[in-house]
């Protein structure tokens, strides 16, 4: 019983990893890219005006969630400006803290594991860094996640009115979508709308420079590890916040 347990665990593993054909947000290619920060100052979300962001996620002390890094700010403005009228930008996240960091990707692991309860320690963690990145390696070293760096955000699109649009899901309900079906970019669950807004989105913010992290489509990034792989550097640009000595600054 045991073994079969264990064999559908890595068969689901794999298949997954096929499936989603492209790598995970921790993958050793990811993580090995070389960071060489740069000083750059931290924006607040509430203290200025042209970004909307939403109210605080739902998670223990995430207090500095509405910070990004200046670069992100106004790459973001950029963006906004390419969208078709009736339609902005709304930050669910920005930066998060090494605890809150802790704190999702163990709550998804754990998710997982109550599914699989057989699986492999190993395999149920790399399922886990499909839609969270951990702060620590499977080796126990020290892992950069994108929110770590204030440059990786999530977004979503809403109204003149400030009212969220069909976006398939959105991001505050990501723990619900165990599959990640309606979470992936390029989702085939999702009504005609969403797909749409997707992809205006998607325009827009690649238009100015972020790359997507295709297993959501809220997950948008500069400077950070999964930035230089997608865009070819050698390096990434950010850090951990902490790291770079970066102030905040409005």
């Amino acid at each position: 019983m045991k073994k079969i347990g264990i064999l559908s665990a890595f068969i689901i593993s794999f298949s997954c990893q096929a499936y989603d054909n492209y790598l995970y947000i921790a993958d050793d290619v990811i993580t090995s890219i070389p960071v060489k920060c740069i000083n750059e100052e931290m924006i607040d979300l509430n203290k200025q005006t042209e970004i909307a962001y939403g109210k605080p996620p739902l998670y223990p002390n995430n207090k500095e969630y509405t910070k990004i890094r200046k670069t992100v700010y106004e790459k973001l403005k950029q963006a906004q400006s390419k969208l078709p009228p009736g339609l902005k930008l709304c930050v669910y996240e920005g930066y998060r803290k090494l605890g809150v960091q802790e704190y999702l990707f163990r709550t998804h692991f754990q998710q997982i594991q109550e599914k699989q309860p057989l699986a492999p320690y190993e395999i149920t963690f790399t399922q886990a860094t499909r839609l969270i990145a951990p702060a620590r390696k499977l080796d126990g070293s020290e892992n950069i996640a994108p929110q770590l760096t204030g440059g990786a955000i999530a977004v979503y699109l809403v109204d003149d009115q400030g009212k969220p649009v069909d976006m398939g899901i959105q991001p505050q309900d990501w723990l619900k979508d165990m599959d990640g079906s309606l979470s992936r970019t390029h989702s085939y669950k999702i009504s005609k709308a969403a797909e749409h807004h997707r992809e205006i989105m998607s325009d827009a913010l690649r238009a100015v420079g972020f790359v997507n992290y295709p297993a959501q489509y809220w997950h948008w990034s500069y400077g950070d590890q999964y930035w230089a792989h997608v865009t070819h550097q050698d390096h990434a640009i950010y850090g951990t916040w902490q790291q770079s000595g970066a102030l905040a600054s409005n």
